[in-house]
């Protein structure tokens, strides 16, 4: 009975939100430039933002965020518009990786899901956060908080930096500039999507 439950809620999960929770191994996965560009492992640009460590606190609580901020991107502001929620990935997906390949970054999963958490708290600036019972916030600084918790379980936070930032080139030139006097929209979804 309990696995009907649970086989009826993966498949009610959007269909984009339930494709980043399949696994592979980690030598799969990783972002190598030297075996994508002379190997052809070209499946690396996108499989490198599968992986979220090994299992433990950081791997769940990586997975919590990525299936609750996914979903509720793609059931609210995305709602009916499947290809620009694909086009955020695909833009945020490029820019990771072109940070990453400077950076030496070989895993952008975190980072794309602080990328989703930073435009999910800007869309949704009024709404009232609790962090484990001991921090309350407005949505907006949700990225911030997951940031100084990364860094207090003693992680890098330069992941959480990279999915700030192309978070906020994303929500800035999709939700900012074109509201600007003399501003447009820049970020156009093309029409194969």
């Amino acid at each position: 009975m309990a696995y009907q439950g649970f086989t009826a809620e993966y498949l009610g999960i959007p269909a984009v939100t339930r494709a980043q929770l399949d696994l592979l191994t980690p030598f799969q996965l990783y972002f190598n430039p030297d075996l994508i560009f002379r190997k052809l492992q070209i499946w690396r640009l996108l499989t490198n933002f599968l992986f979220f460590g090994p299992l433990g606190f950081s791997f769940f609580f990586n997975m919590i965020f990525l299936y609750r901020y996914c979903r509720m991107l793609e059931e609210g502001s995305f709602r009916g518009r499947t290809a620009d929620f694909i086009f955020m990935f695909l833009f945020g997906g490029f820019l990771m990786t072109l940070f990453g390949l400077f950076a030496g970054l070989f895993f952008l999963g975190q980072a794309f899901t602080i990328m989703l958490v930073y435009v999910w708290s800007r869309r949704n600036p009024y709404i009232r956060m609790n962090f484990f019972g001991l921090l309350n916030f407005q949505a907006p600084f949700l990225p911030w908080v997951l940031m100084g918790f990364s860094l207090l379980l003693g992680n890098s936070i330069l992941i959480d930096l990279l999915g700030i930032a192309v978070g906020h080139v994303y929500y800035f030139l999709e939700d900012v500039f074109p509201n600007q006097p003399g501003g447009k929209k820049l970020l156009l979804t093309p029409g194969f999507l």
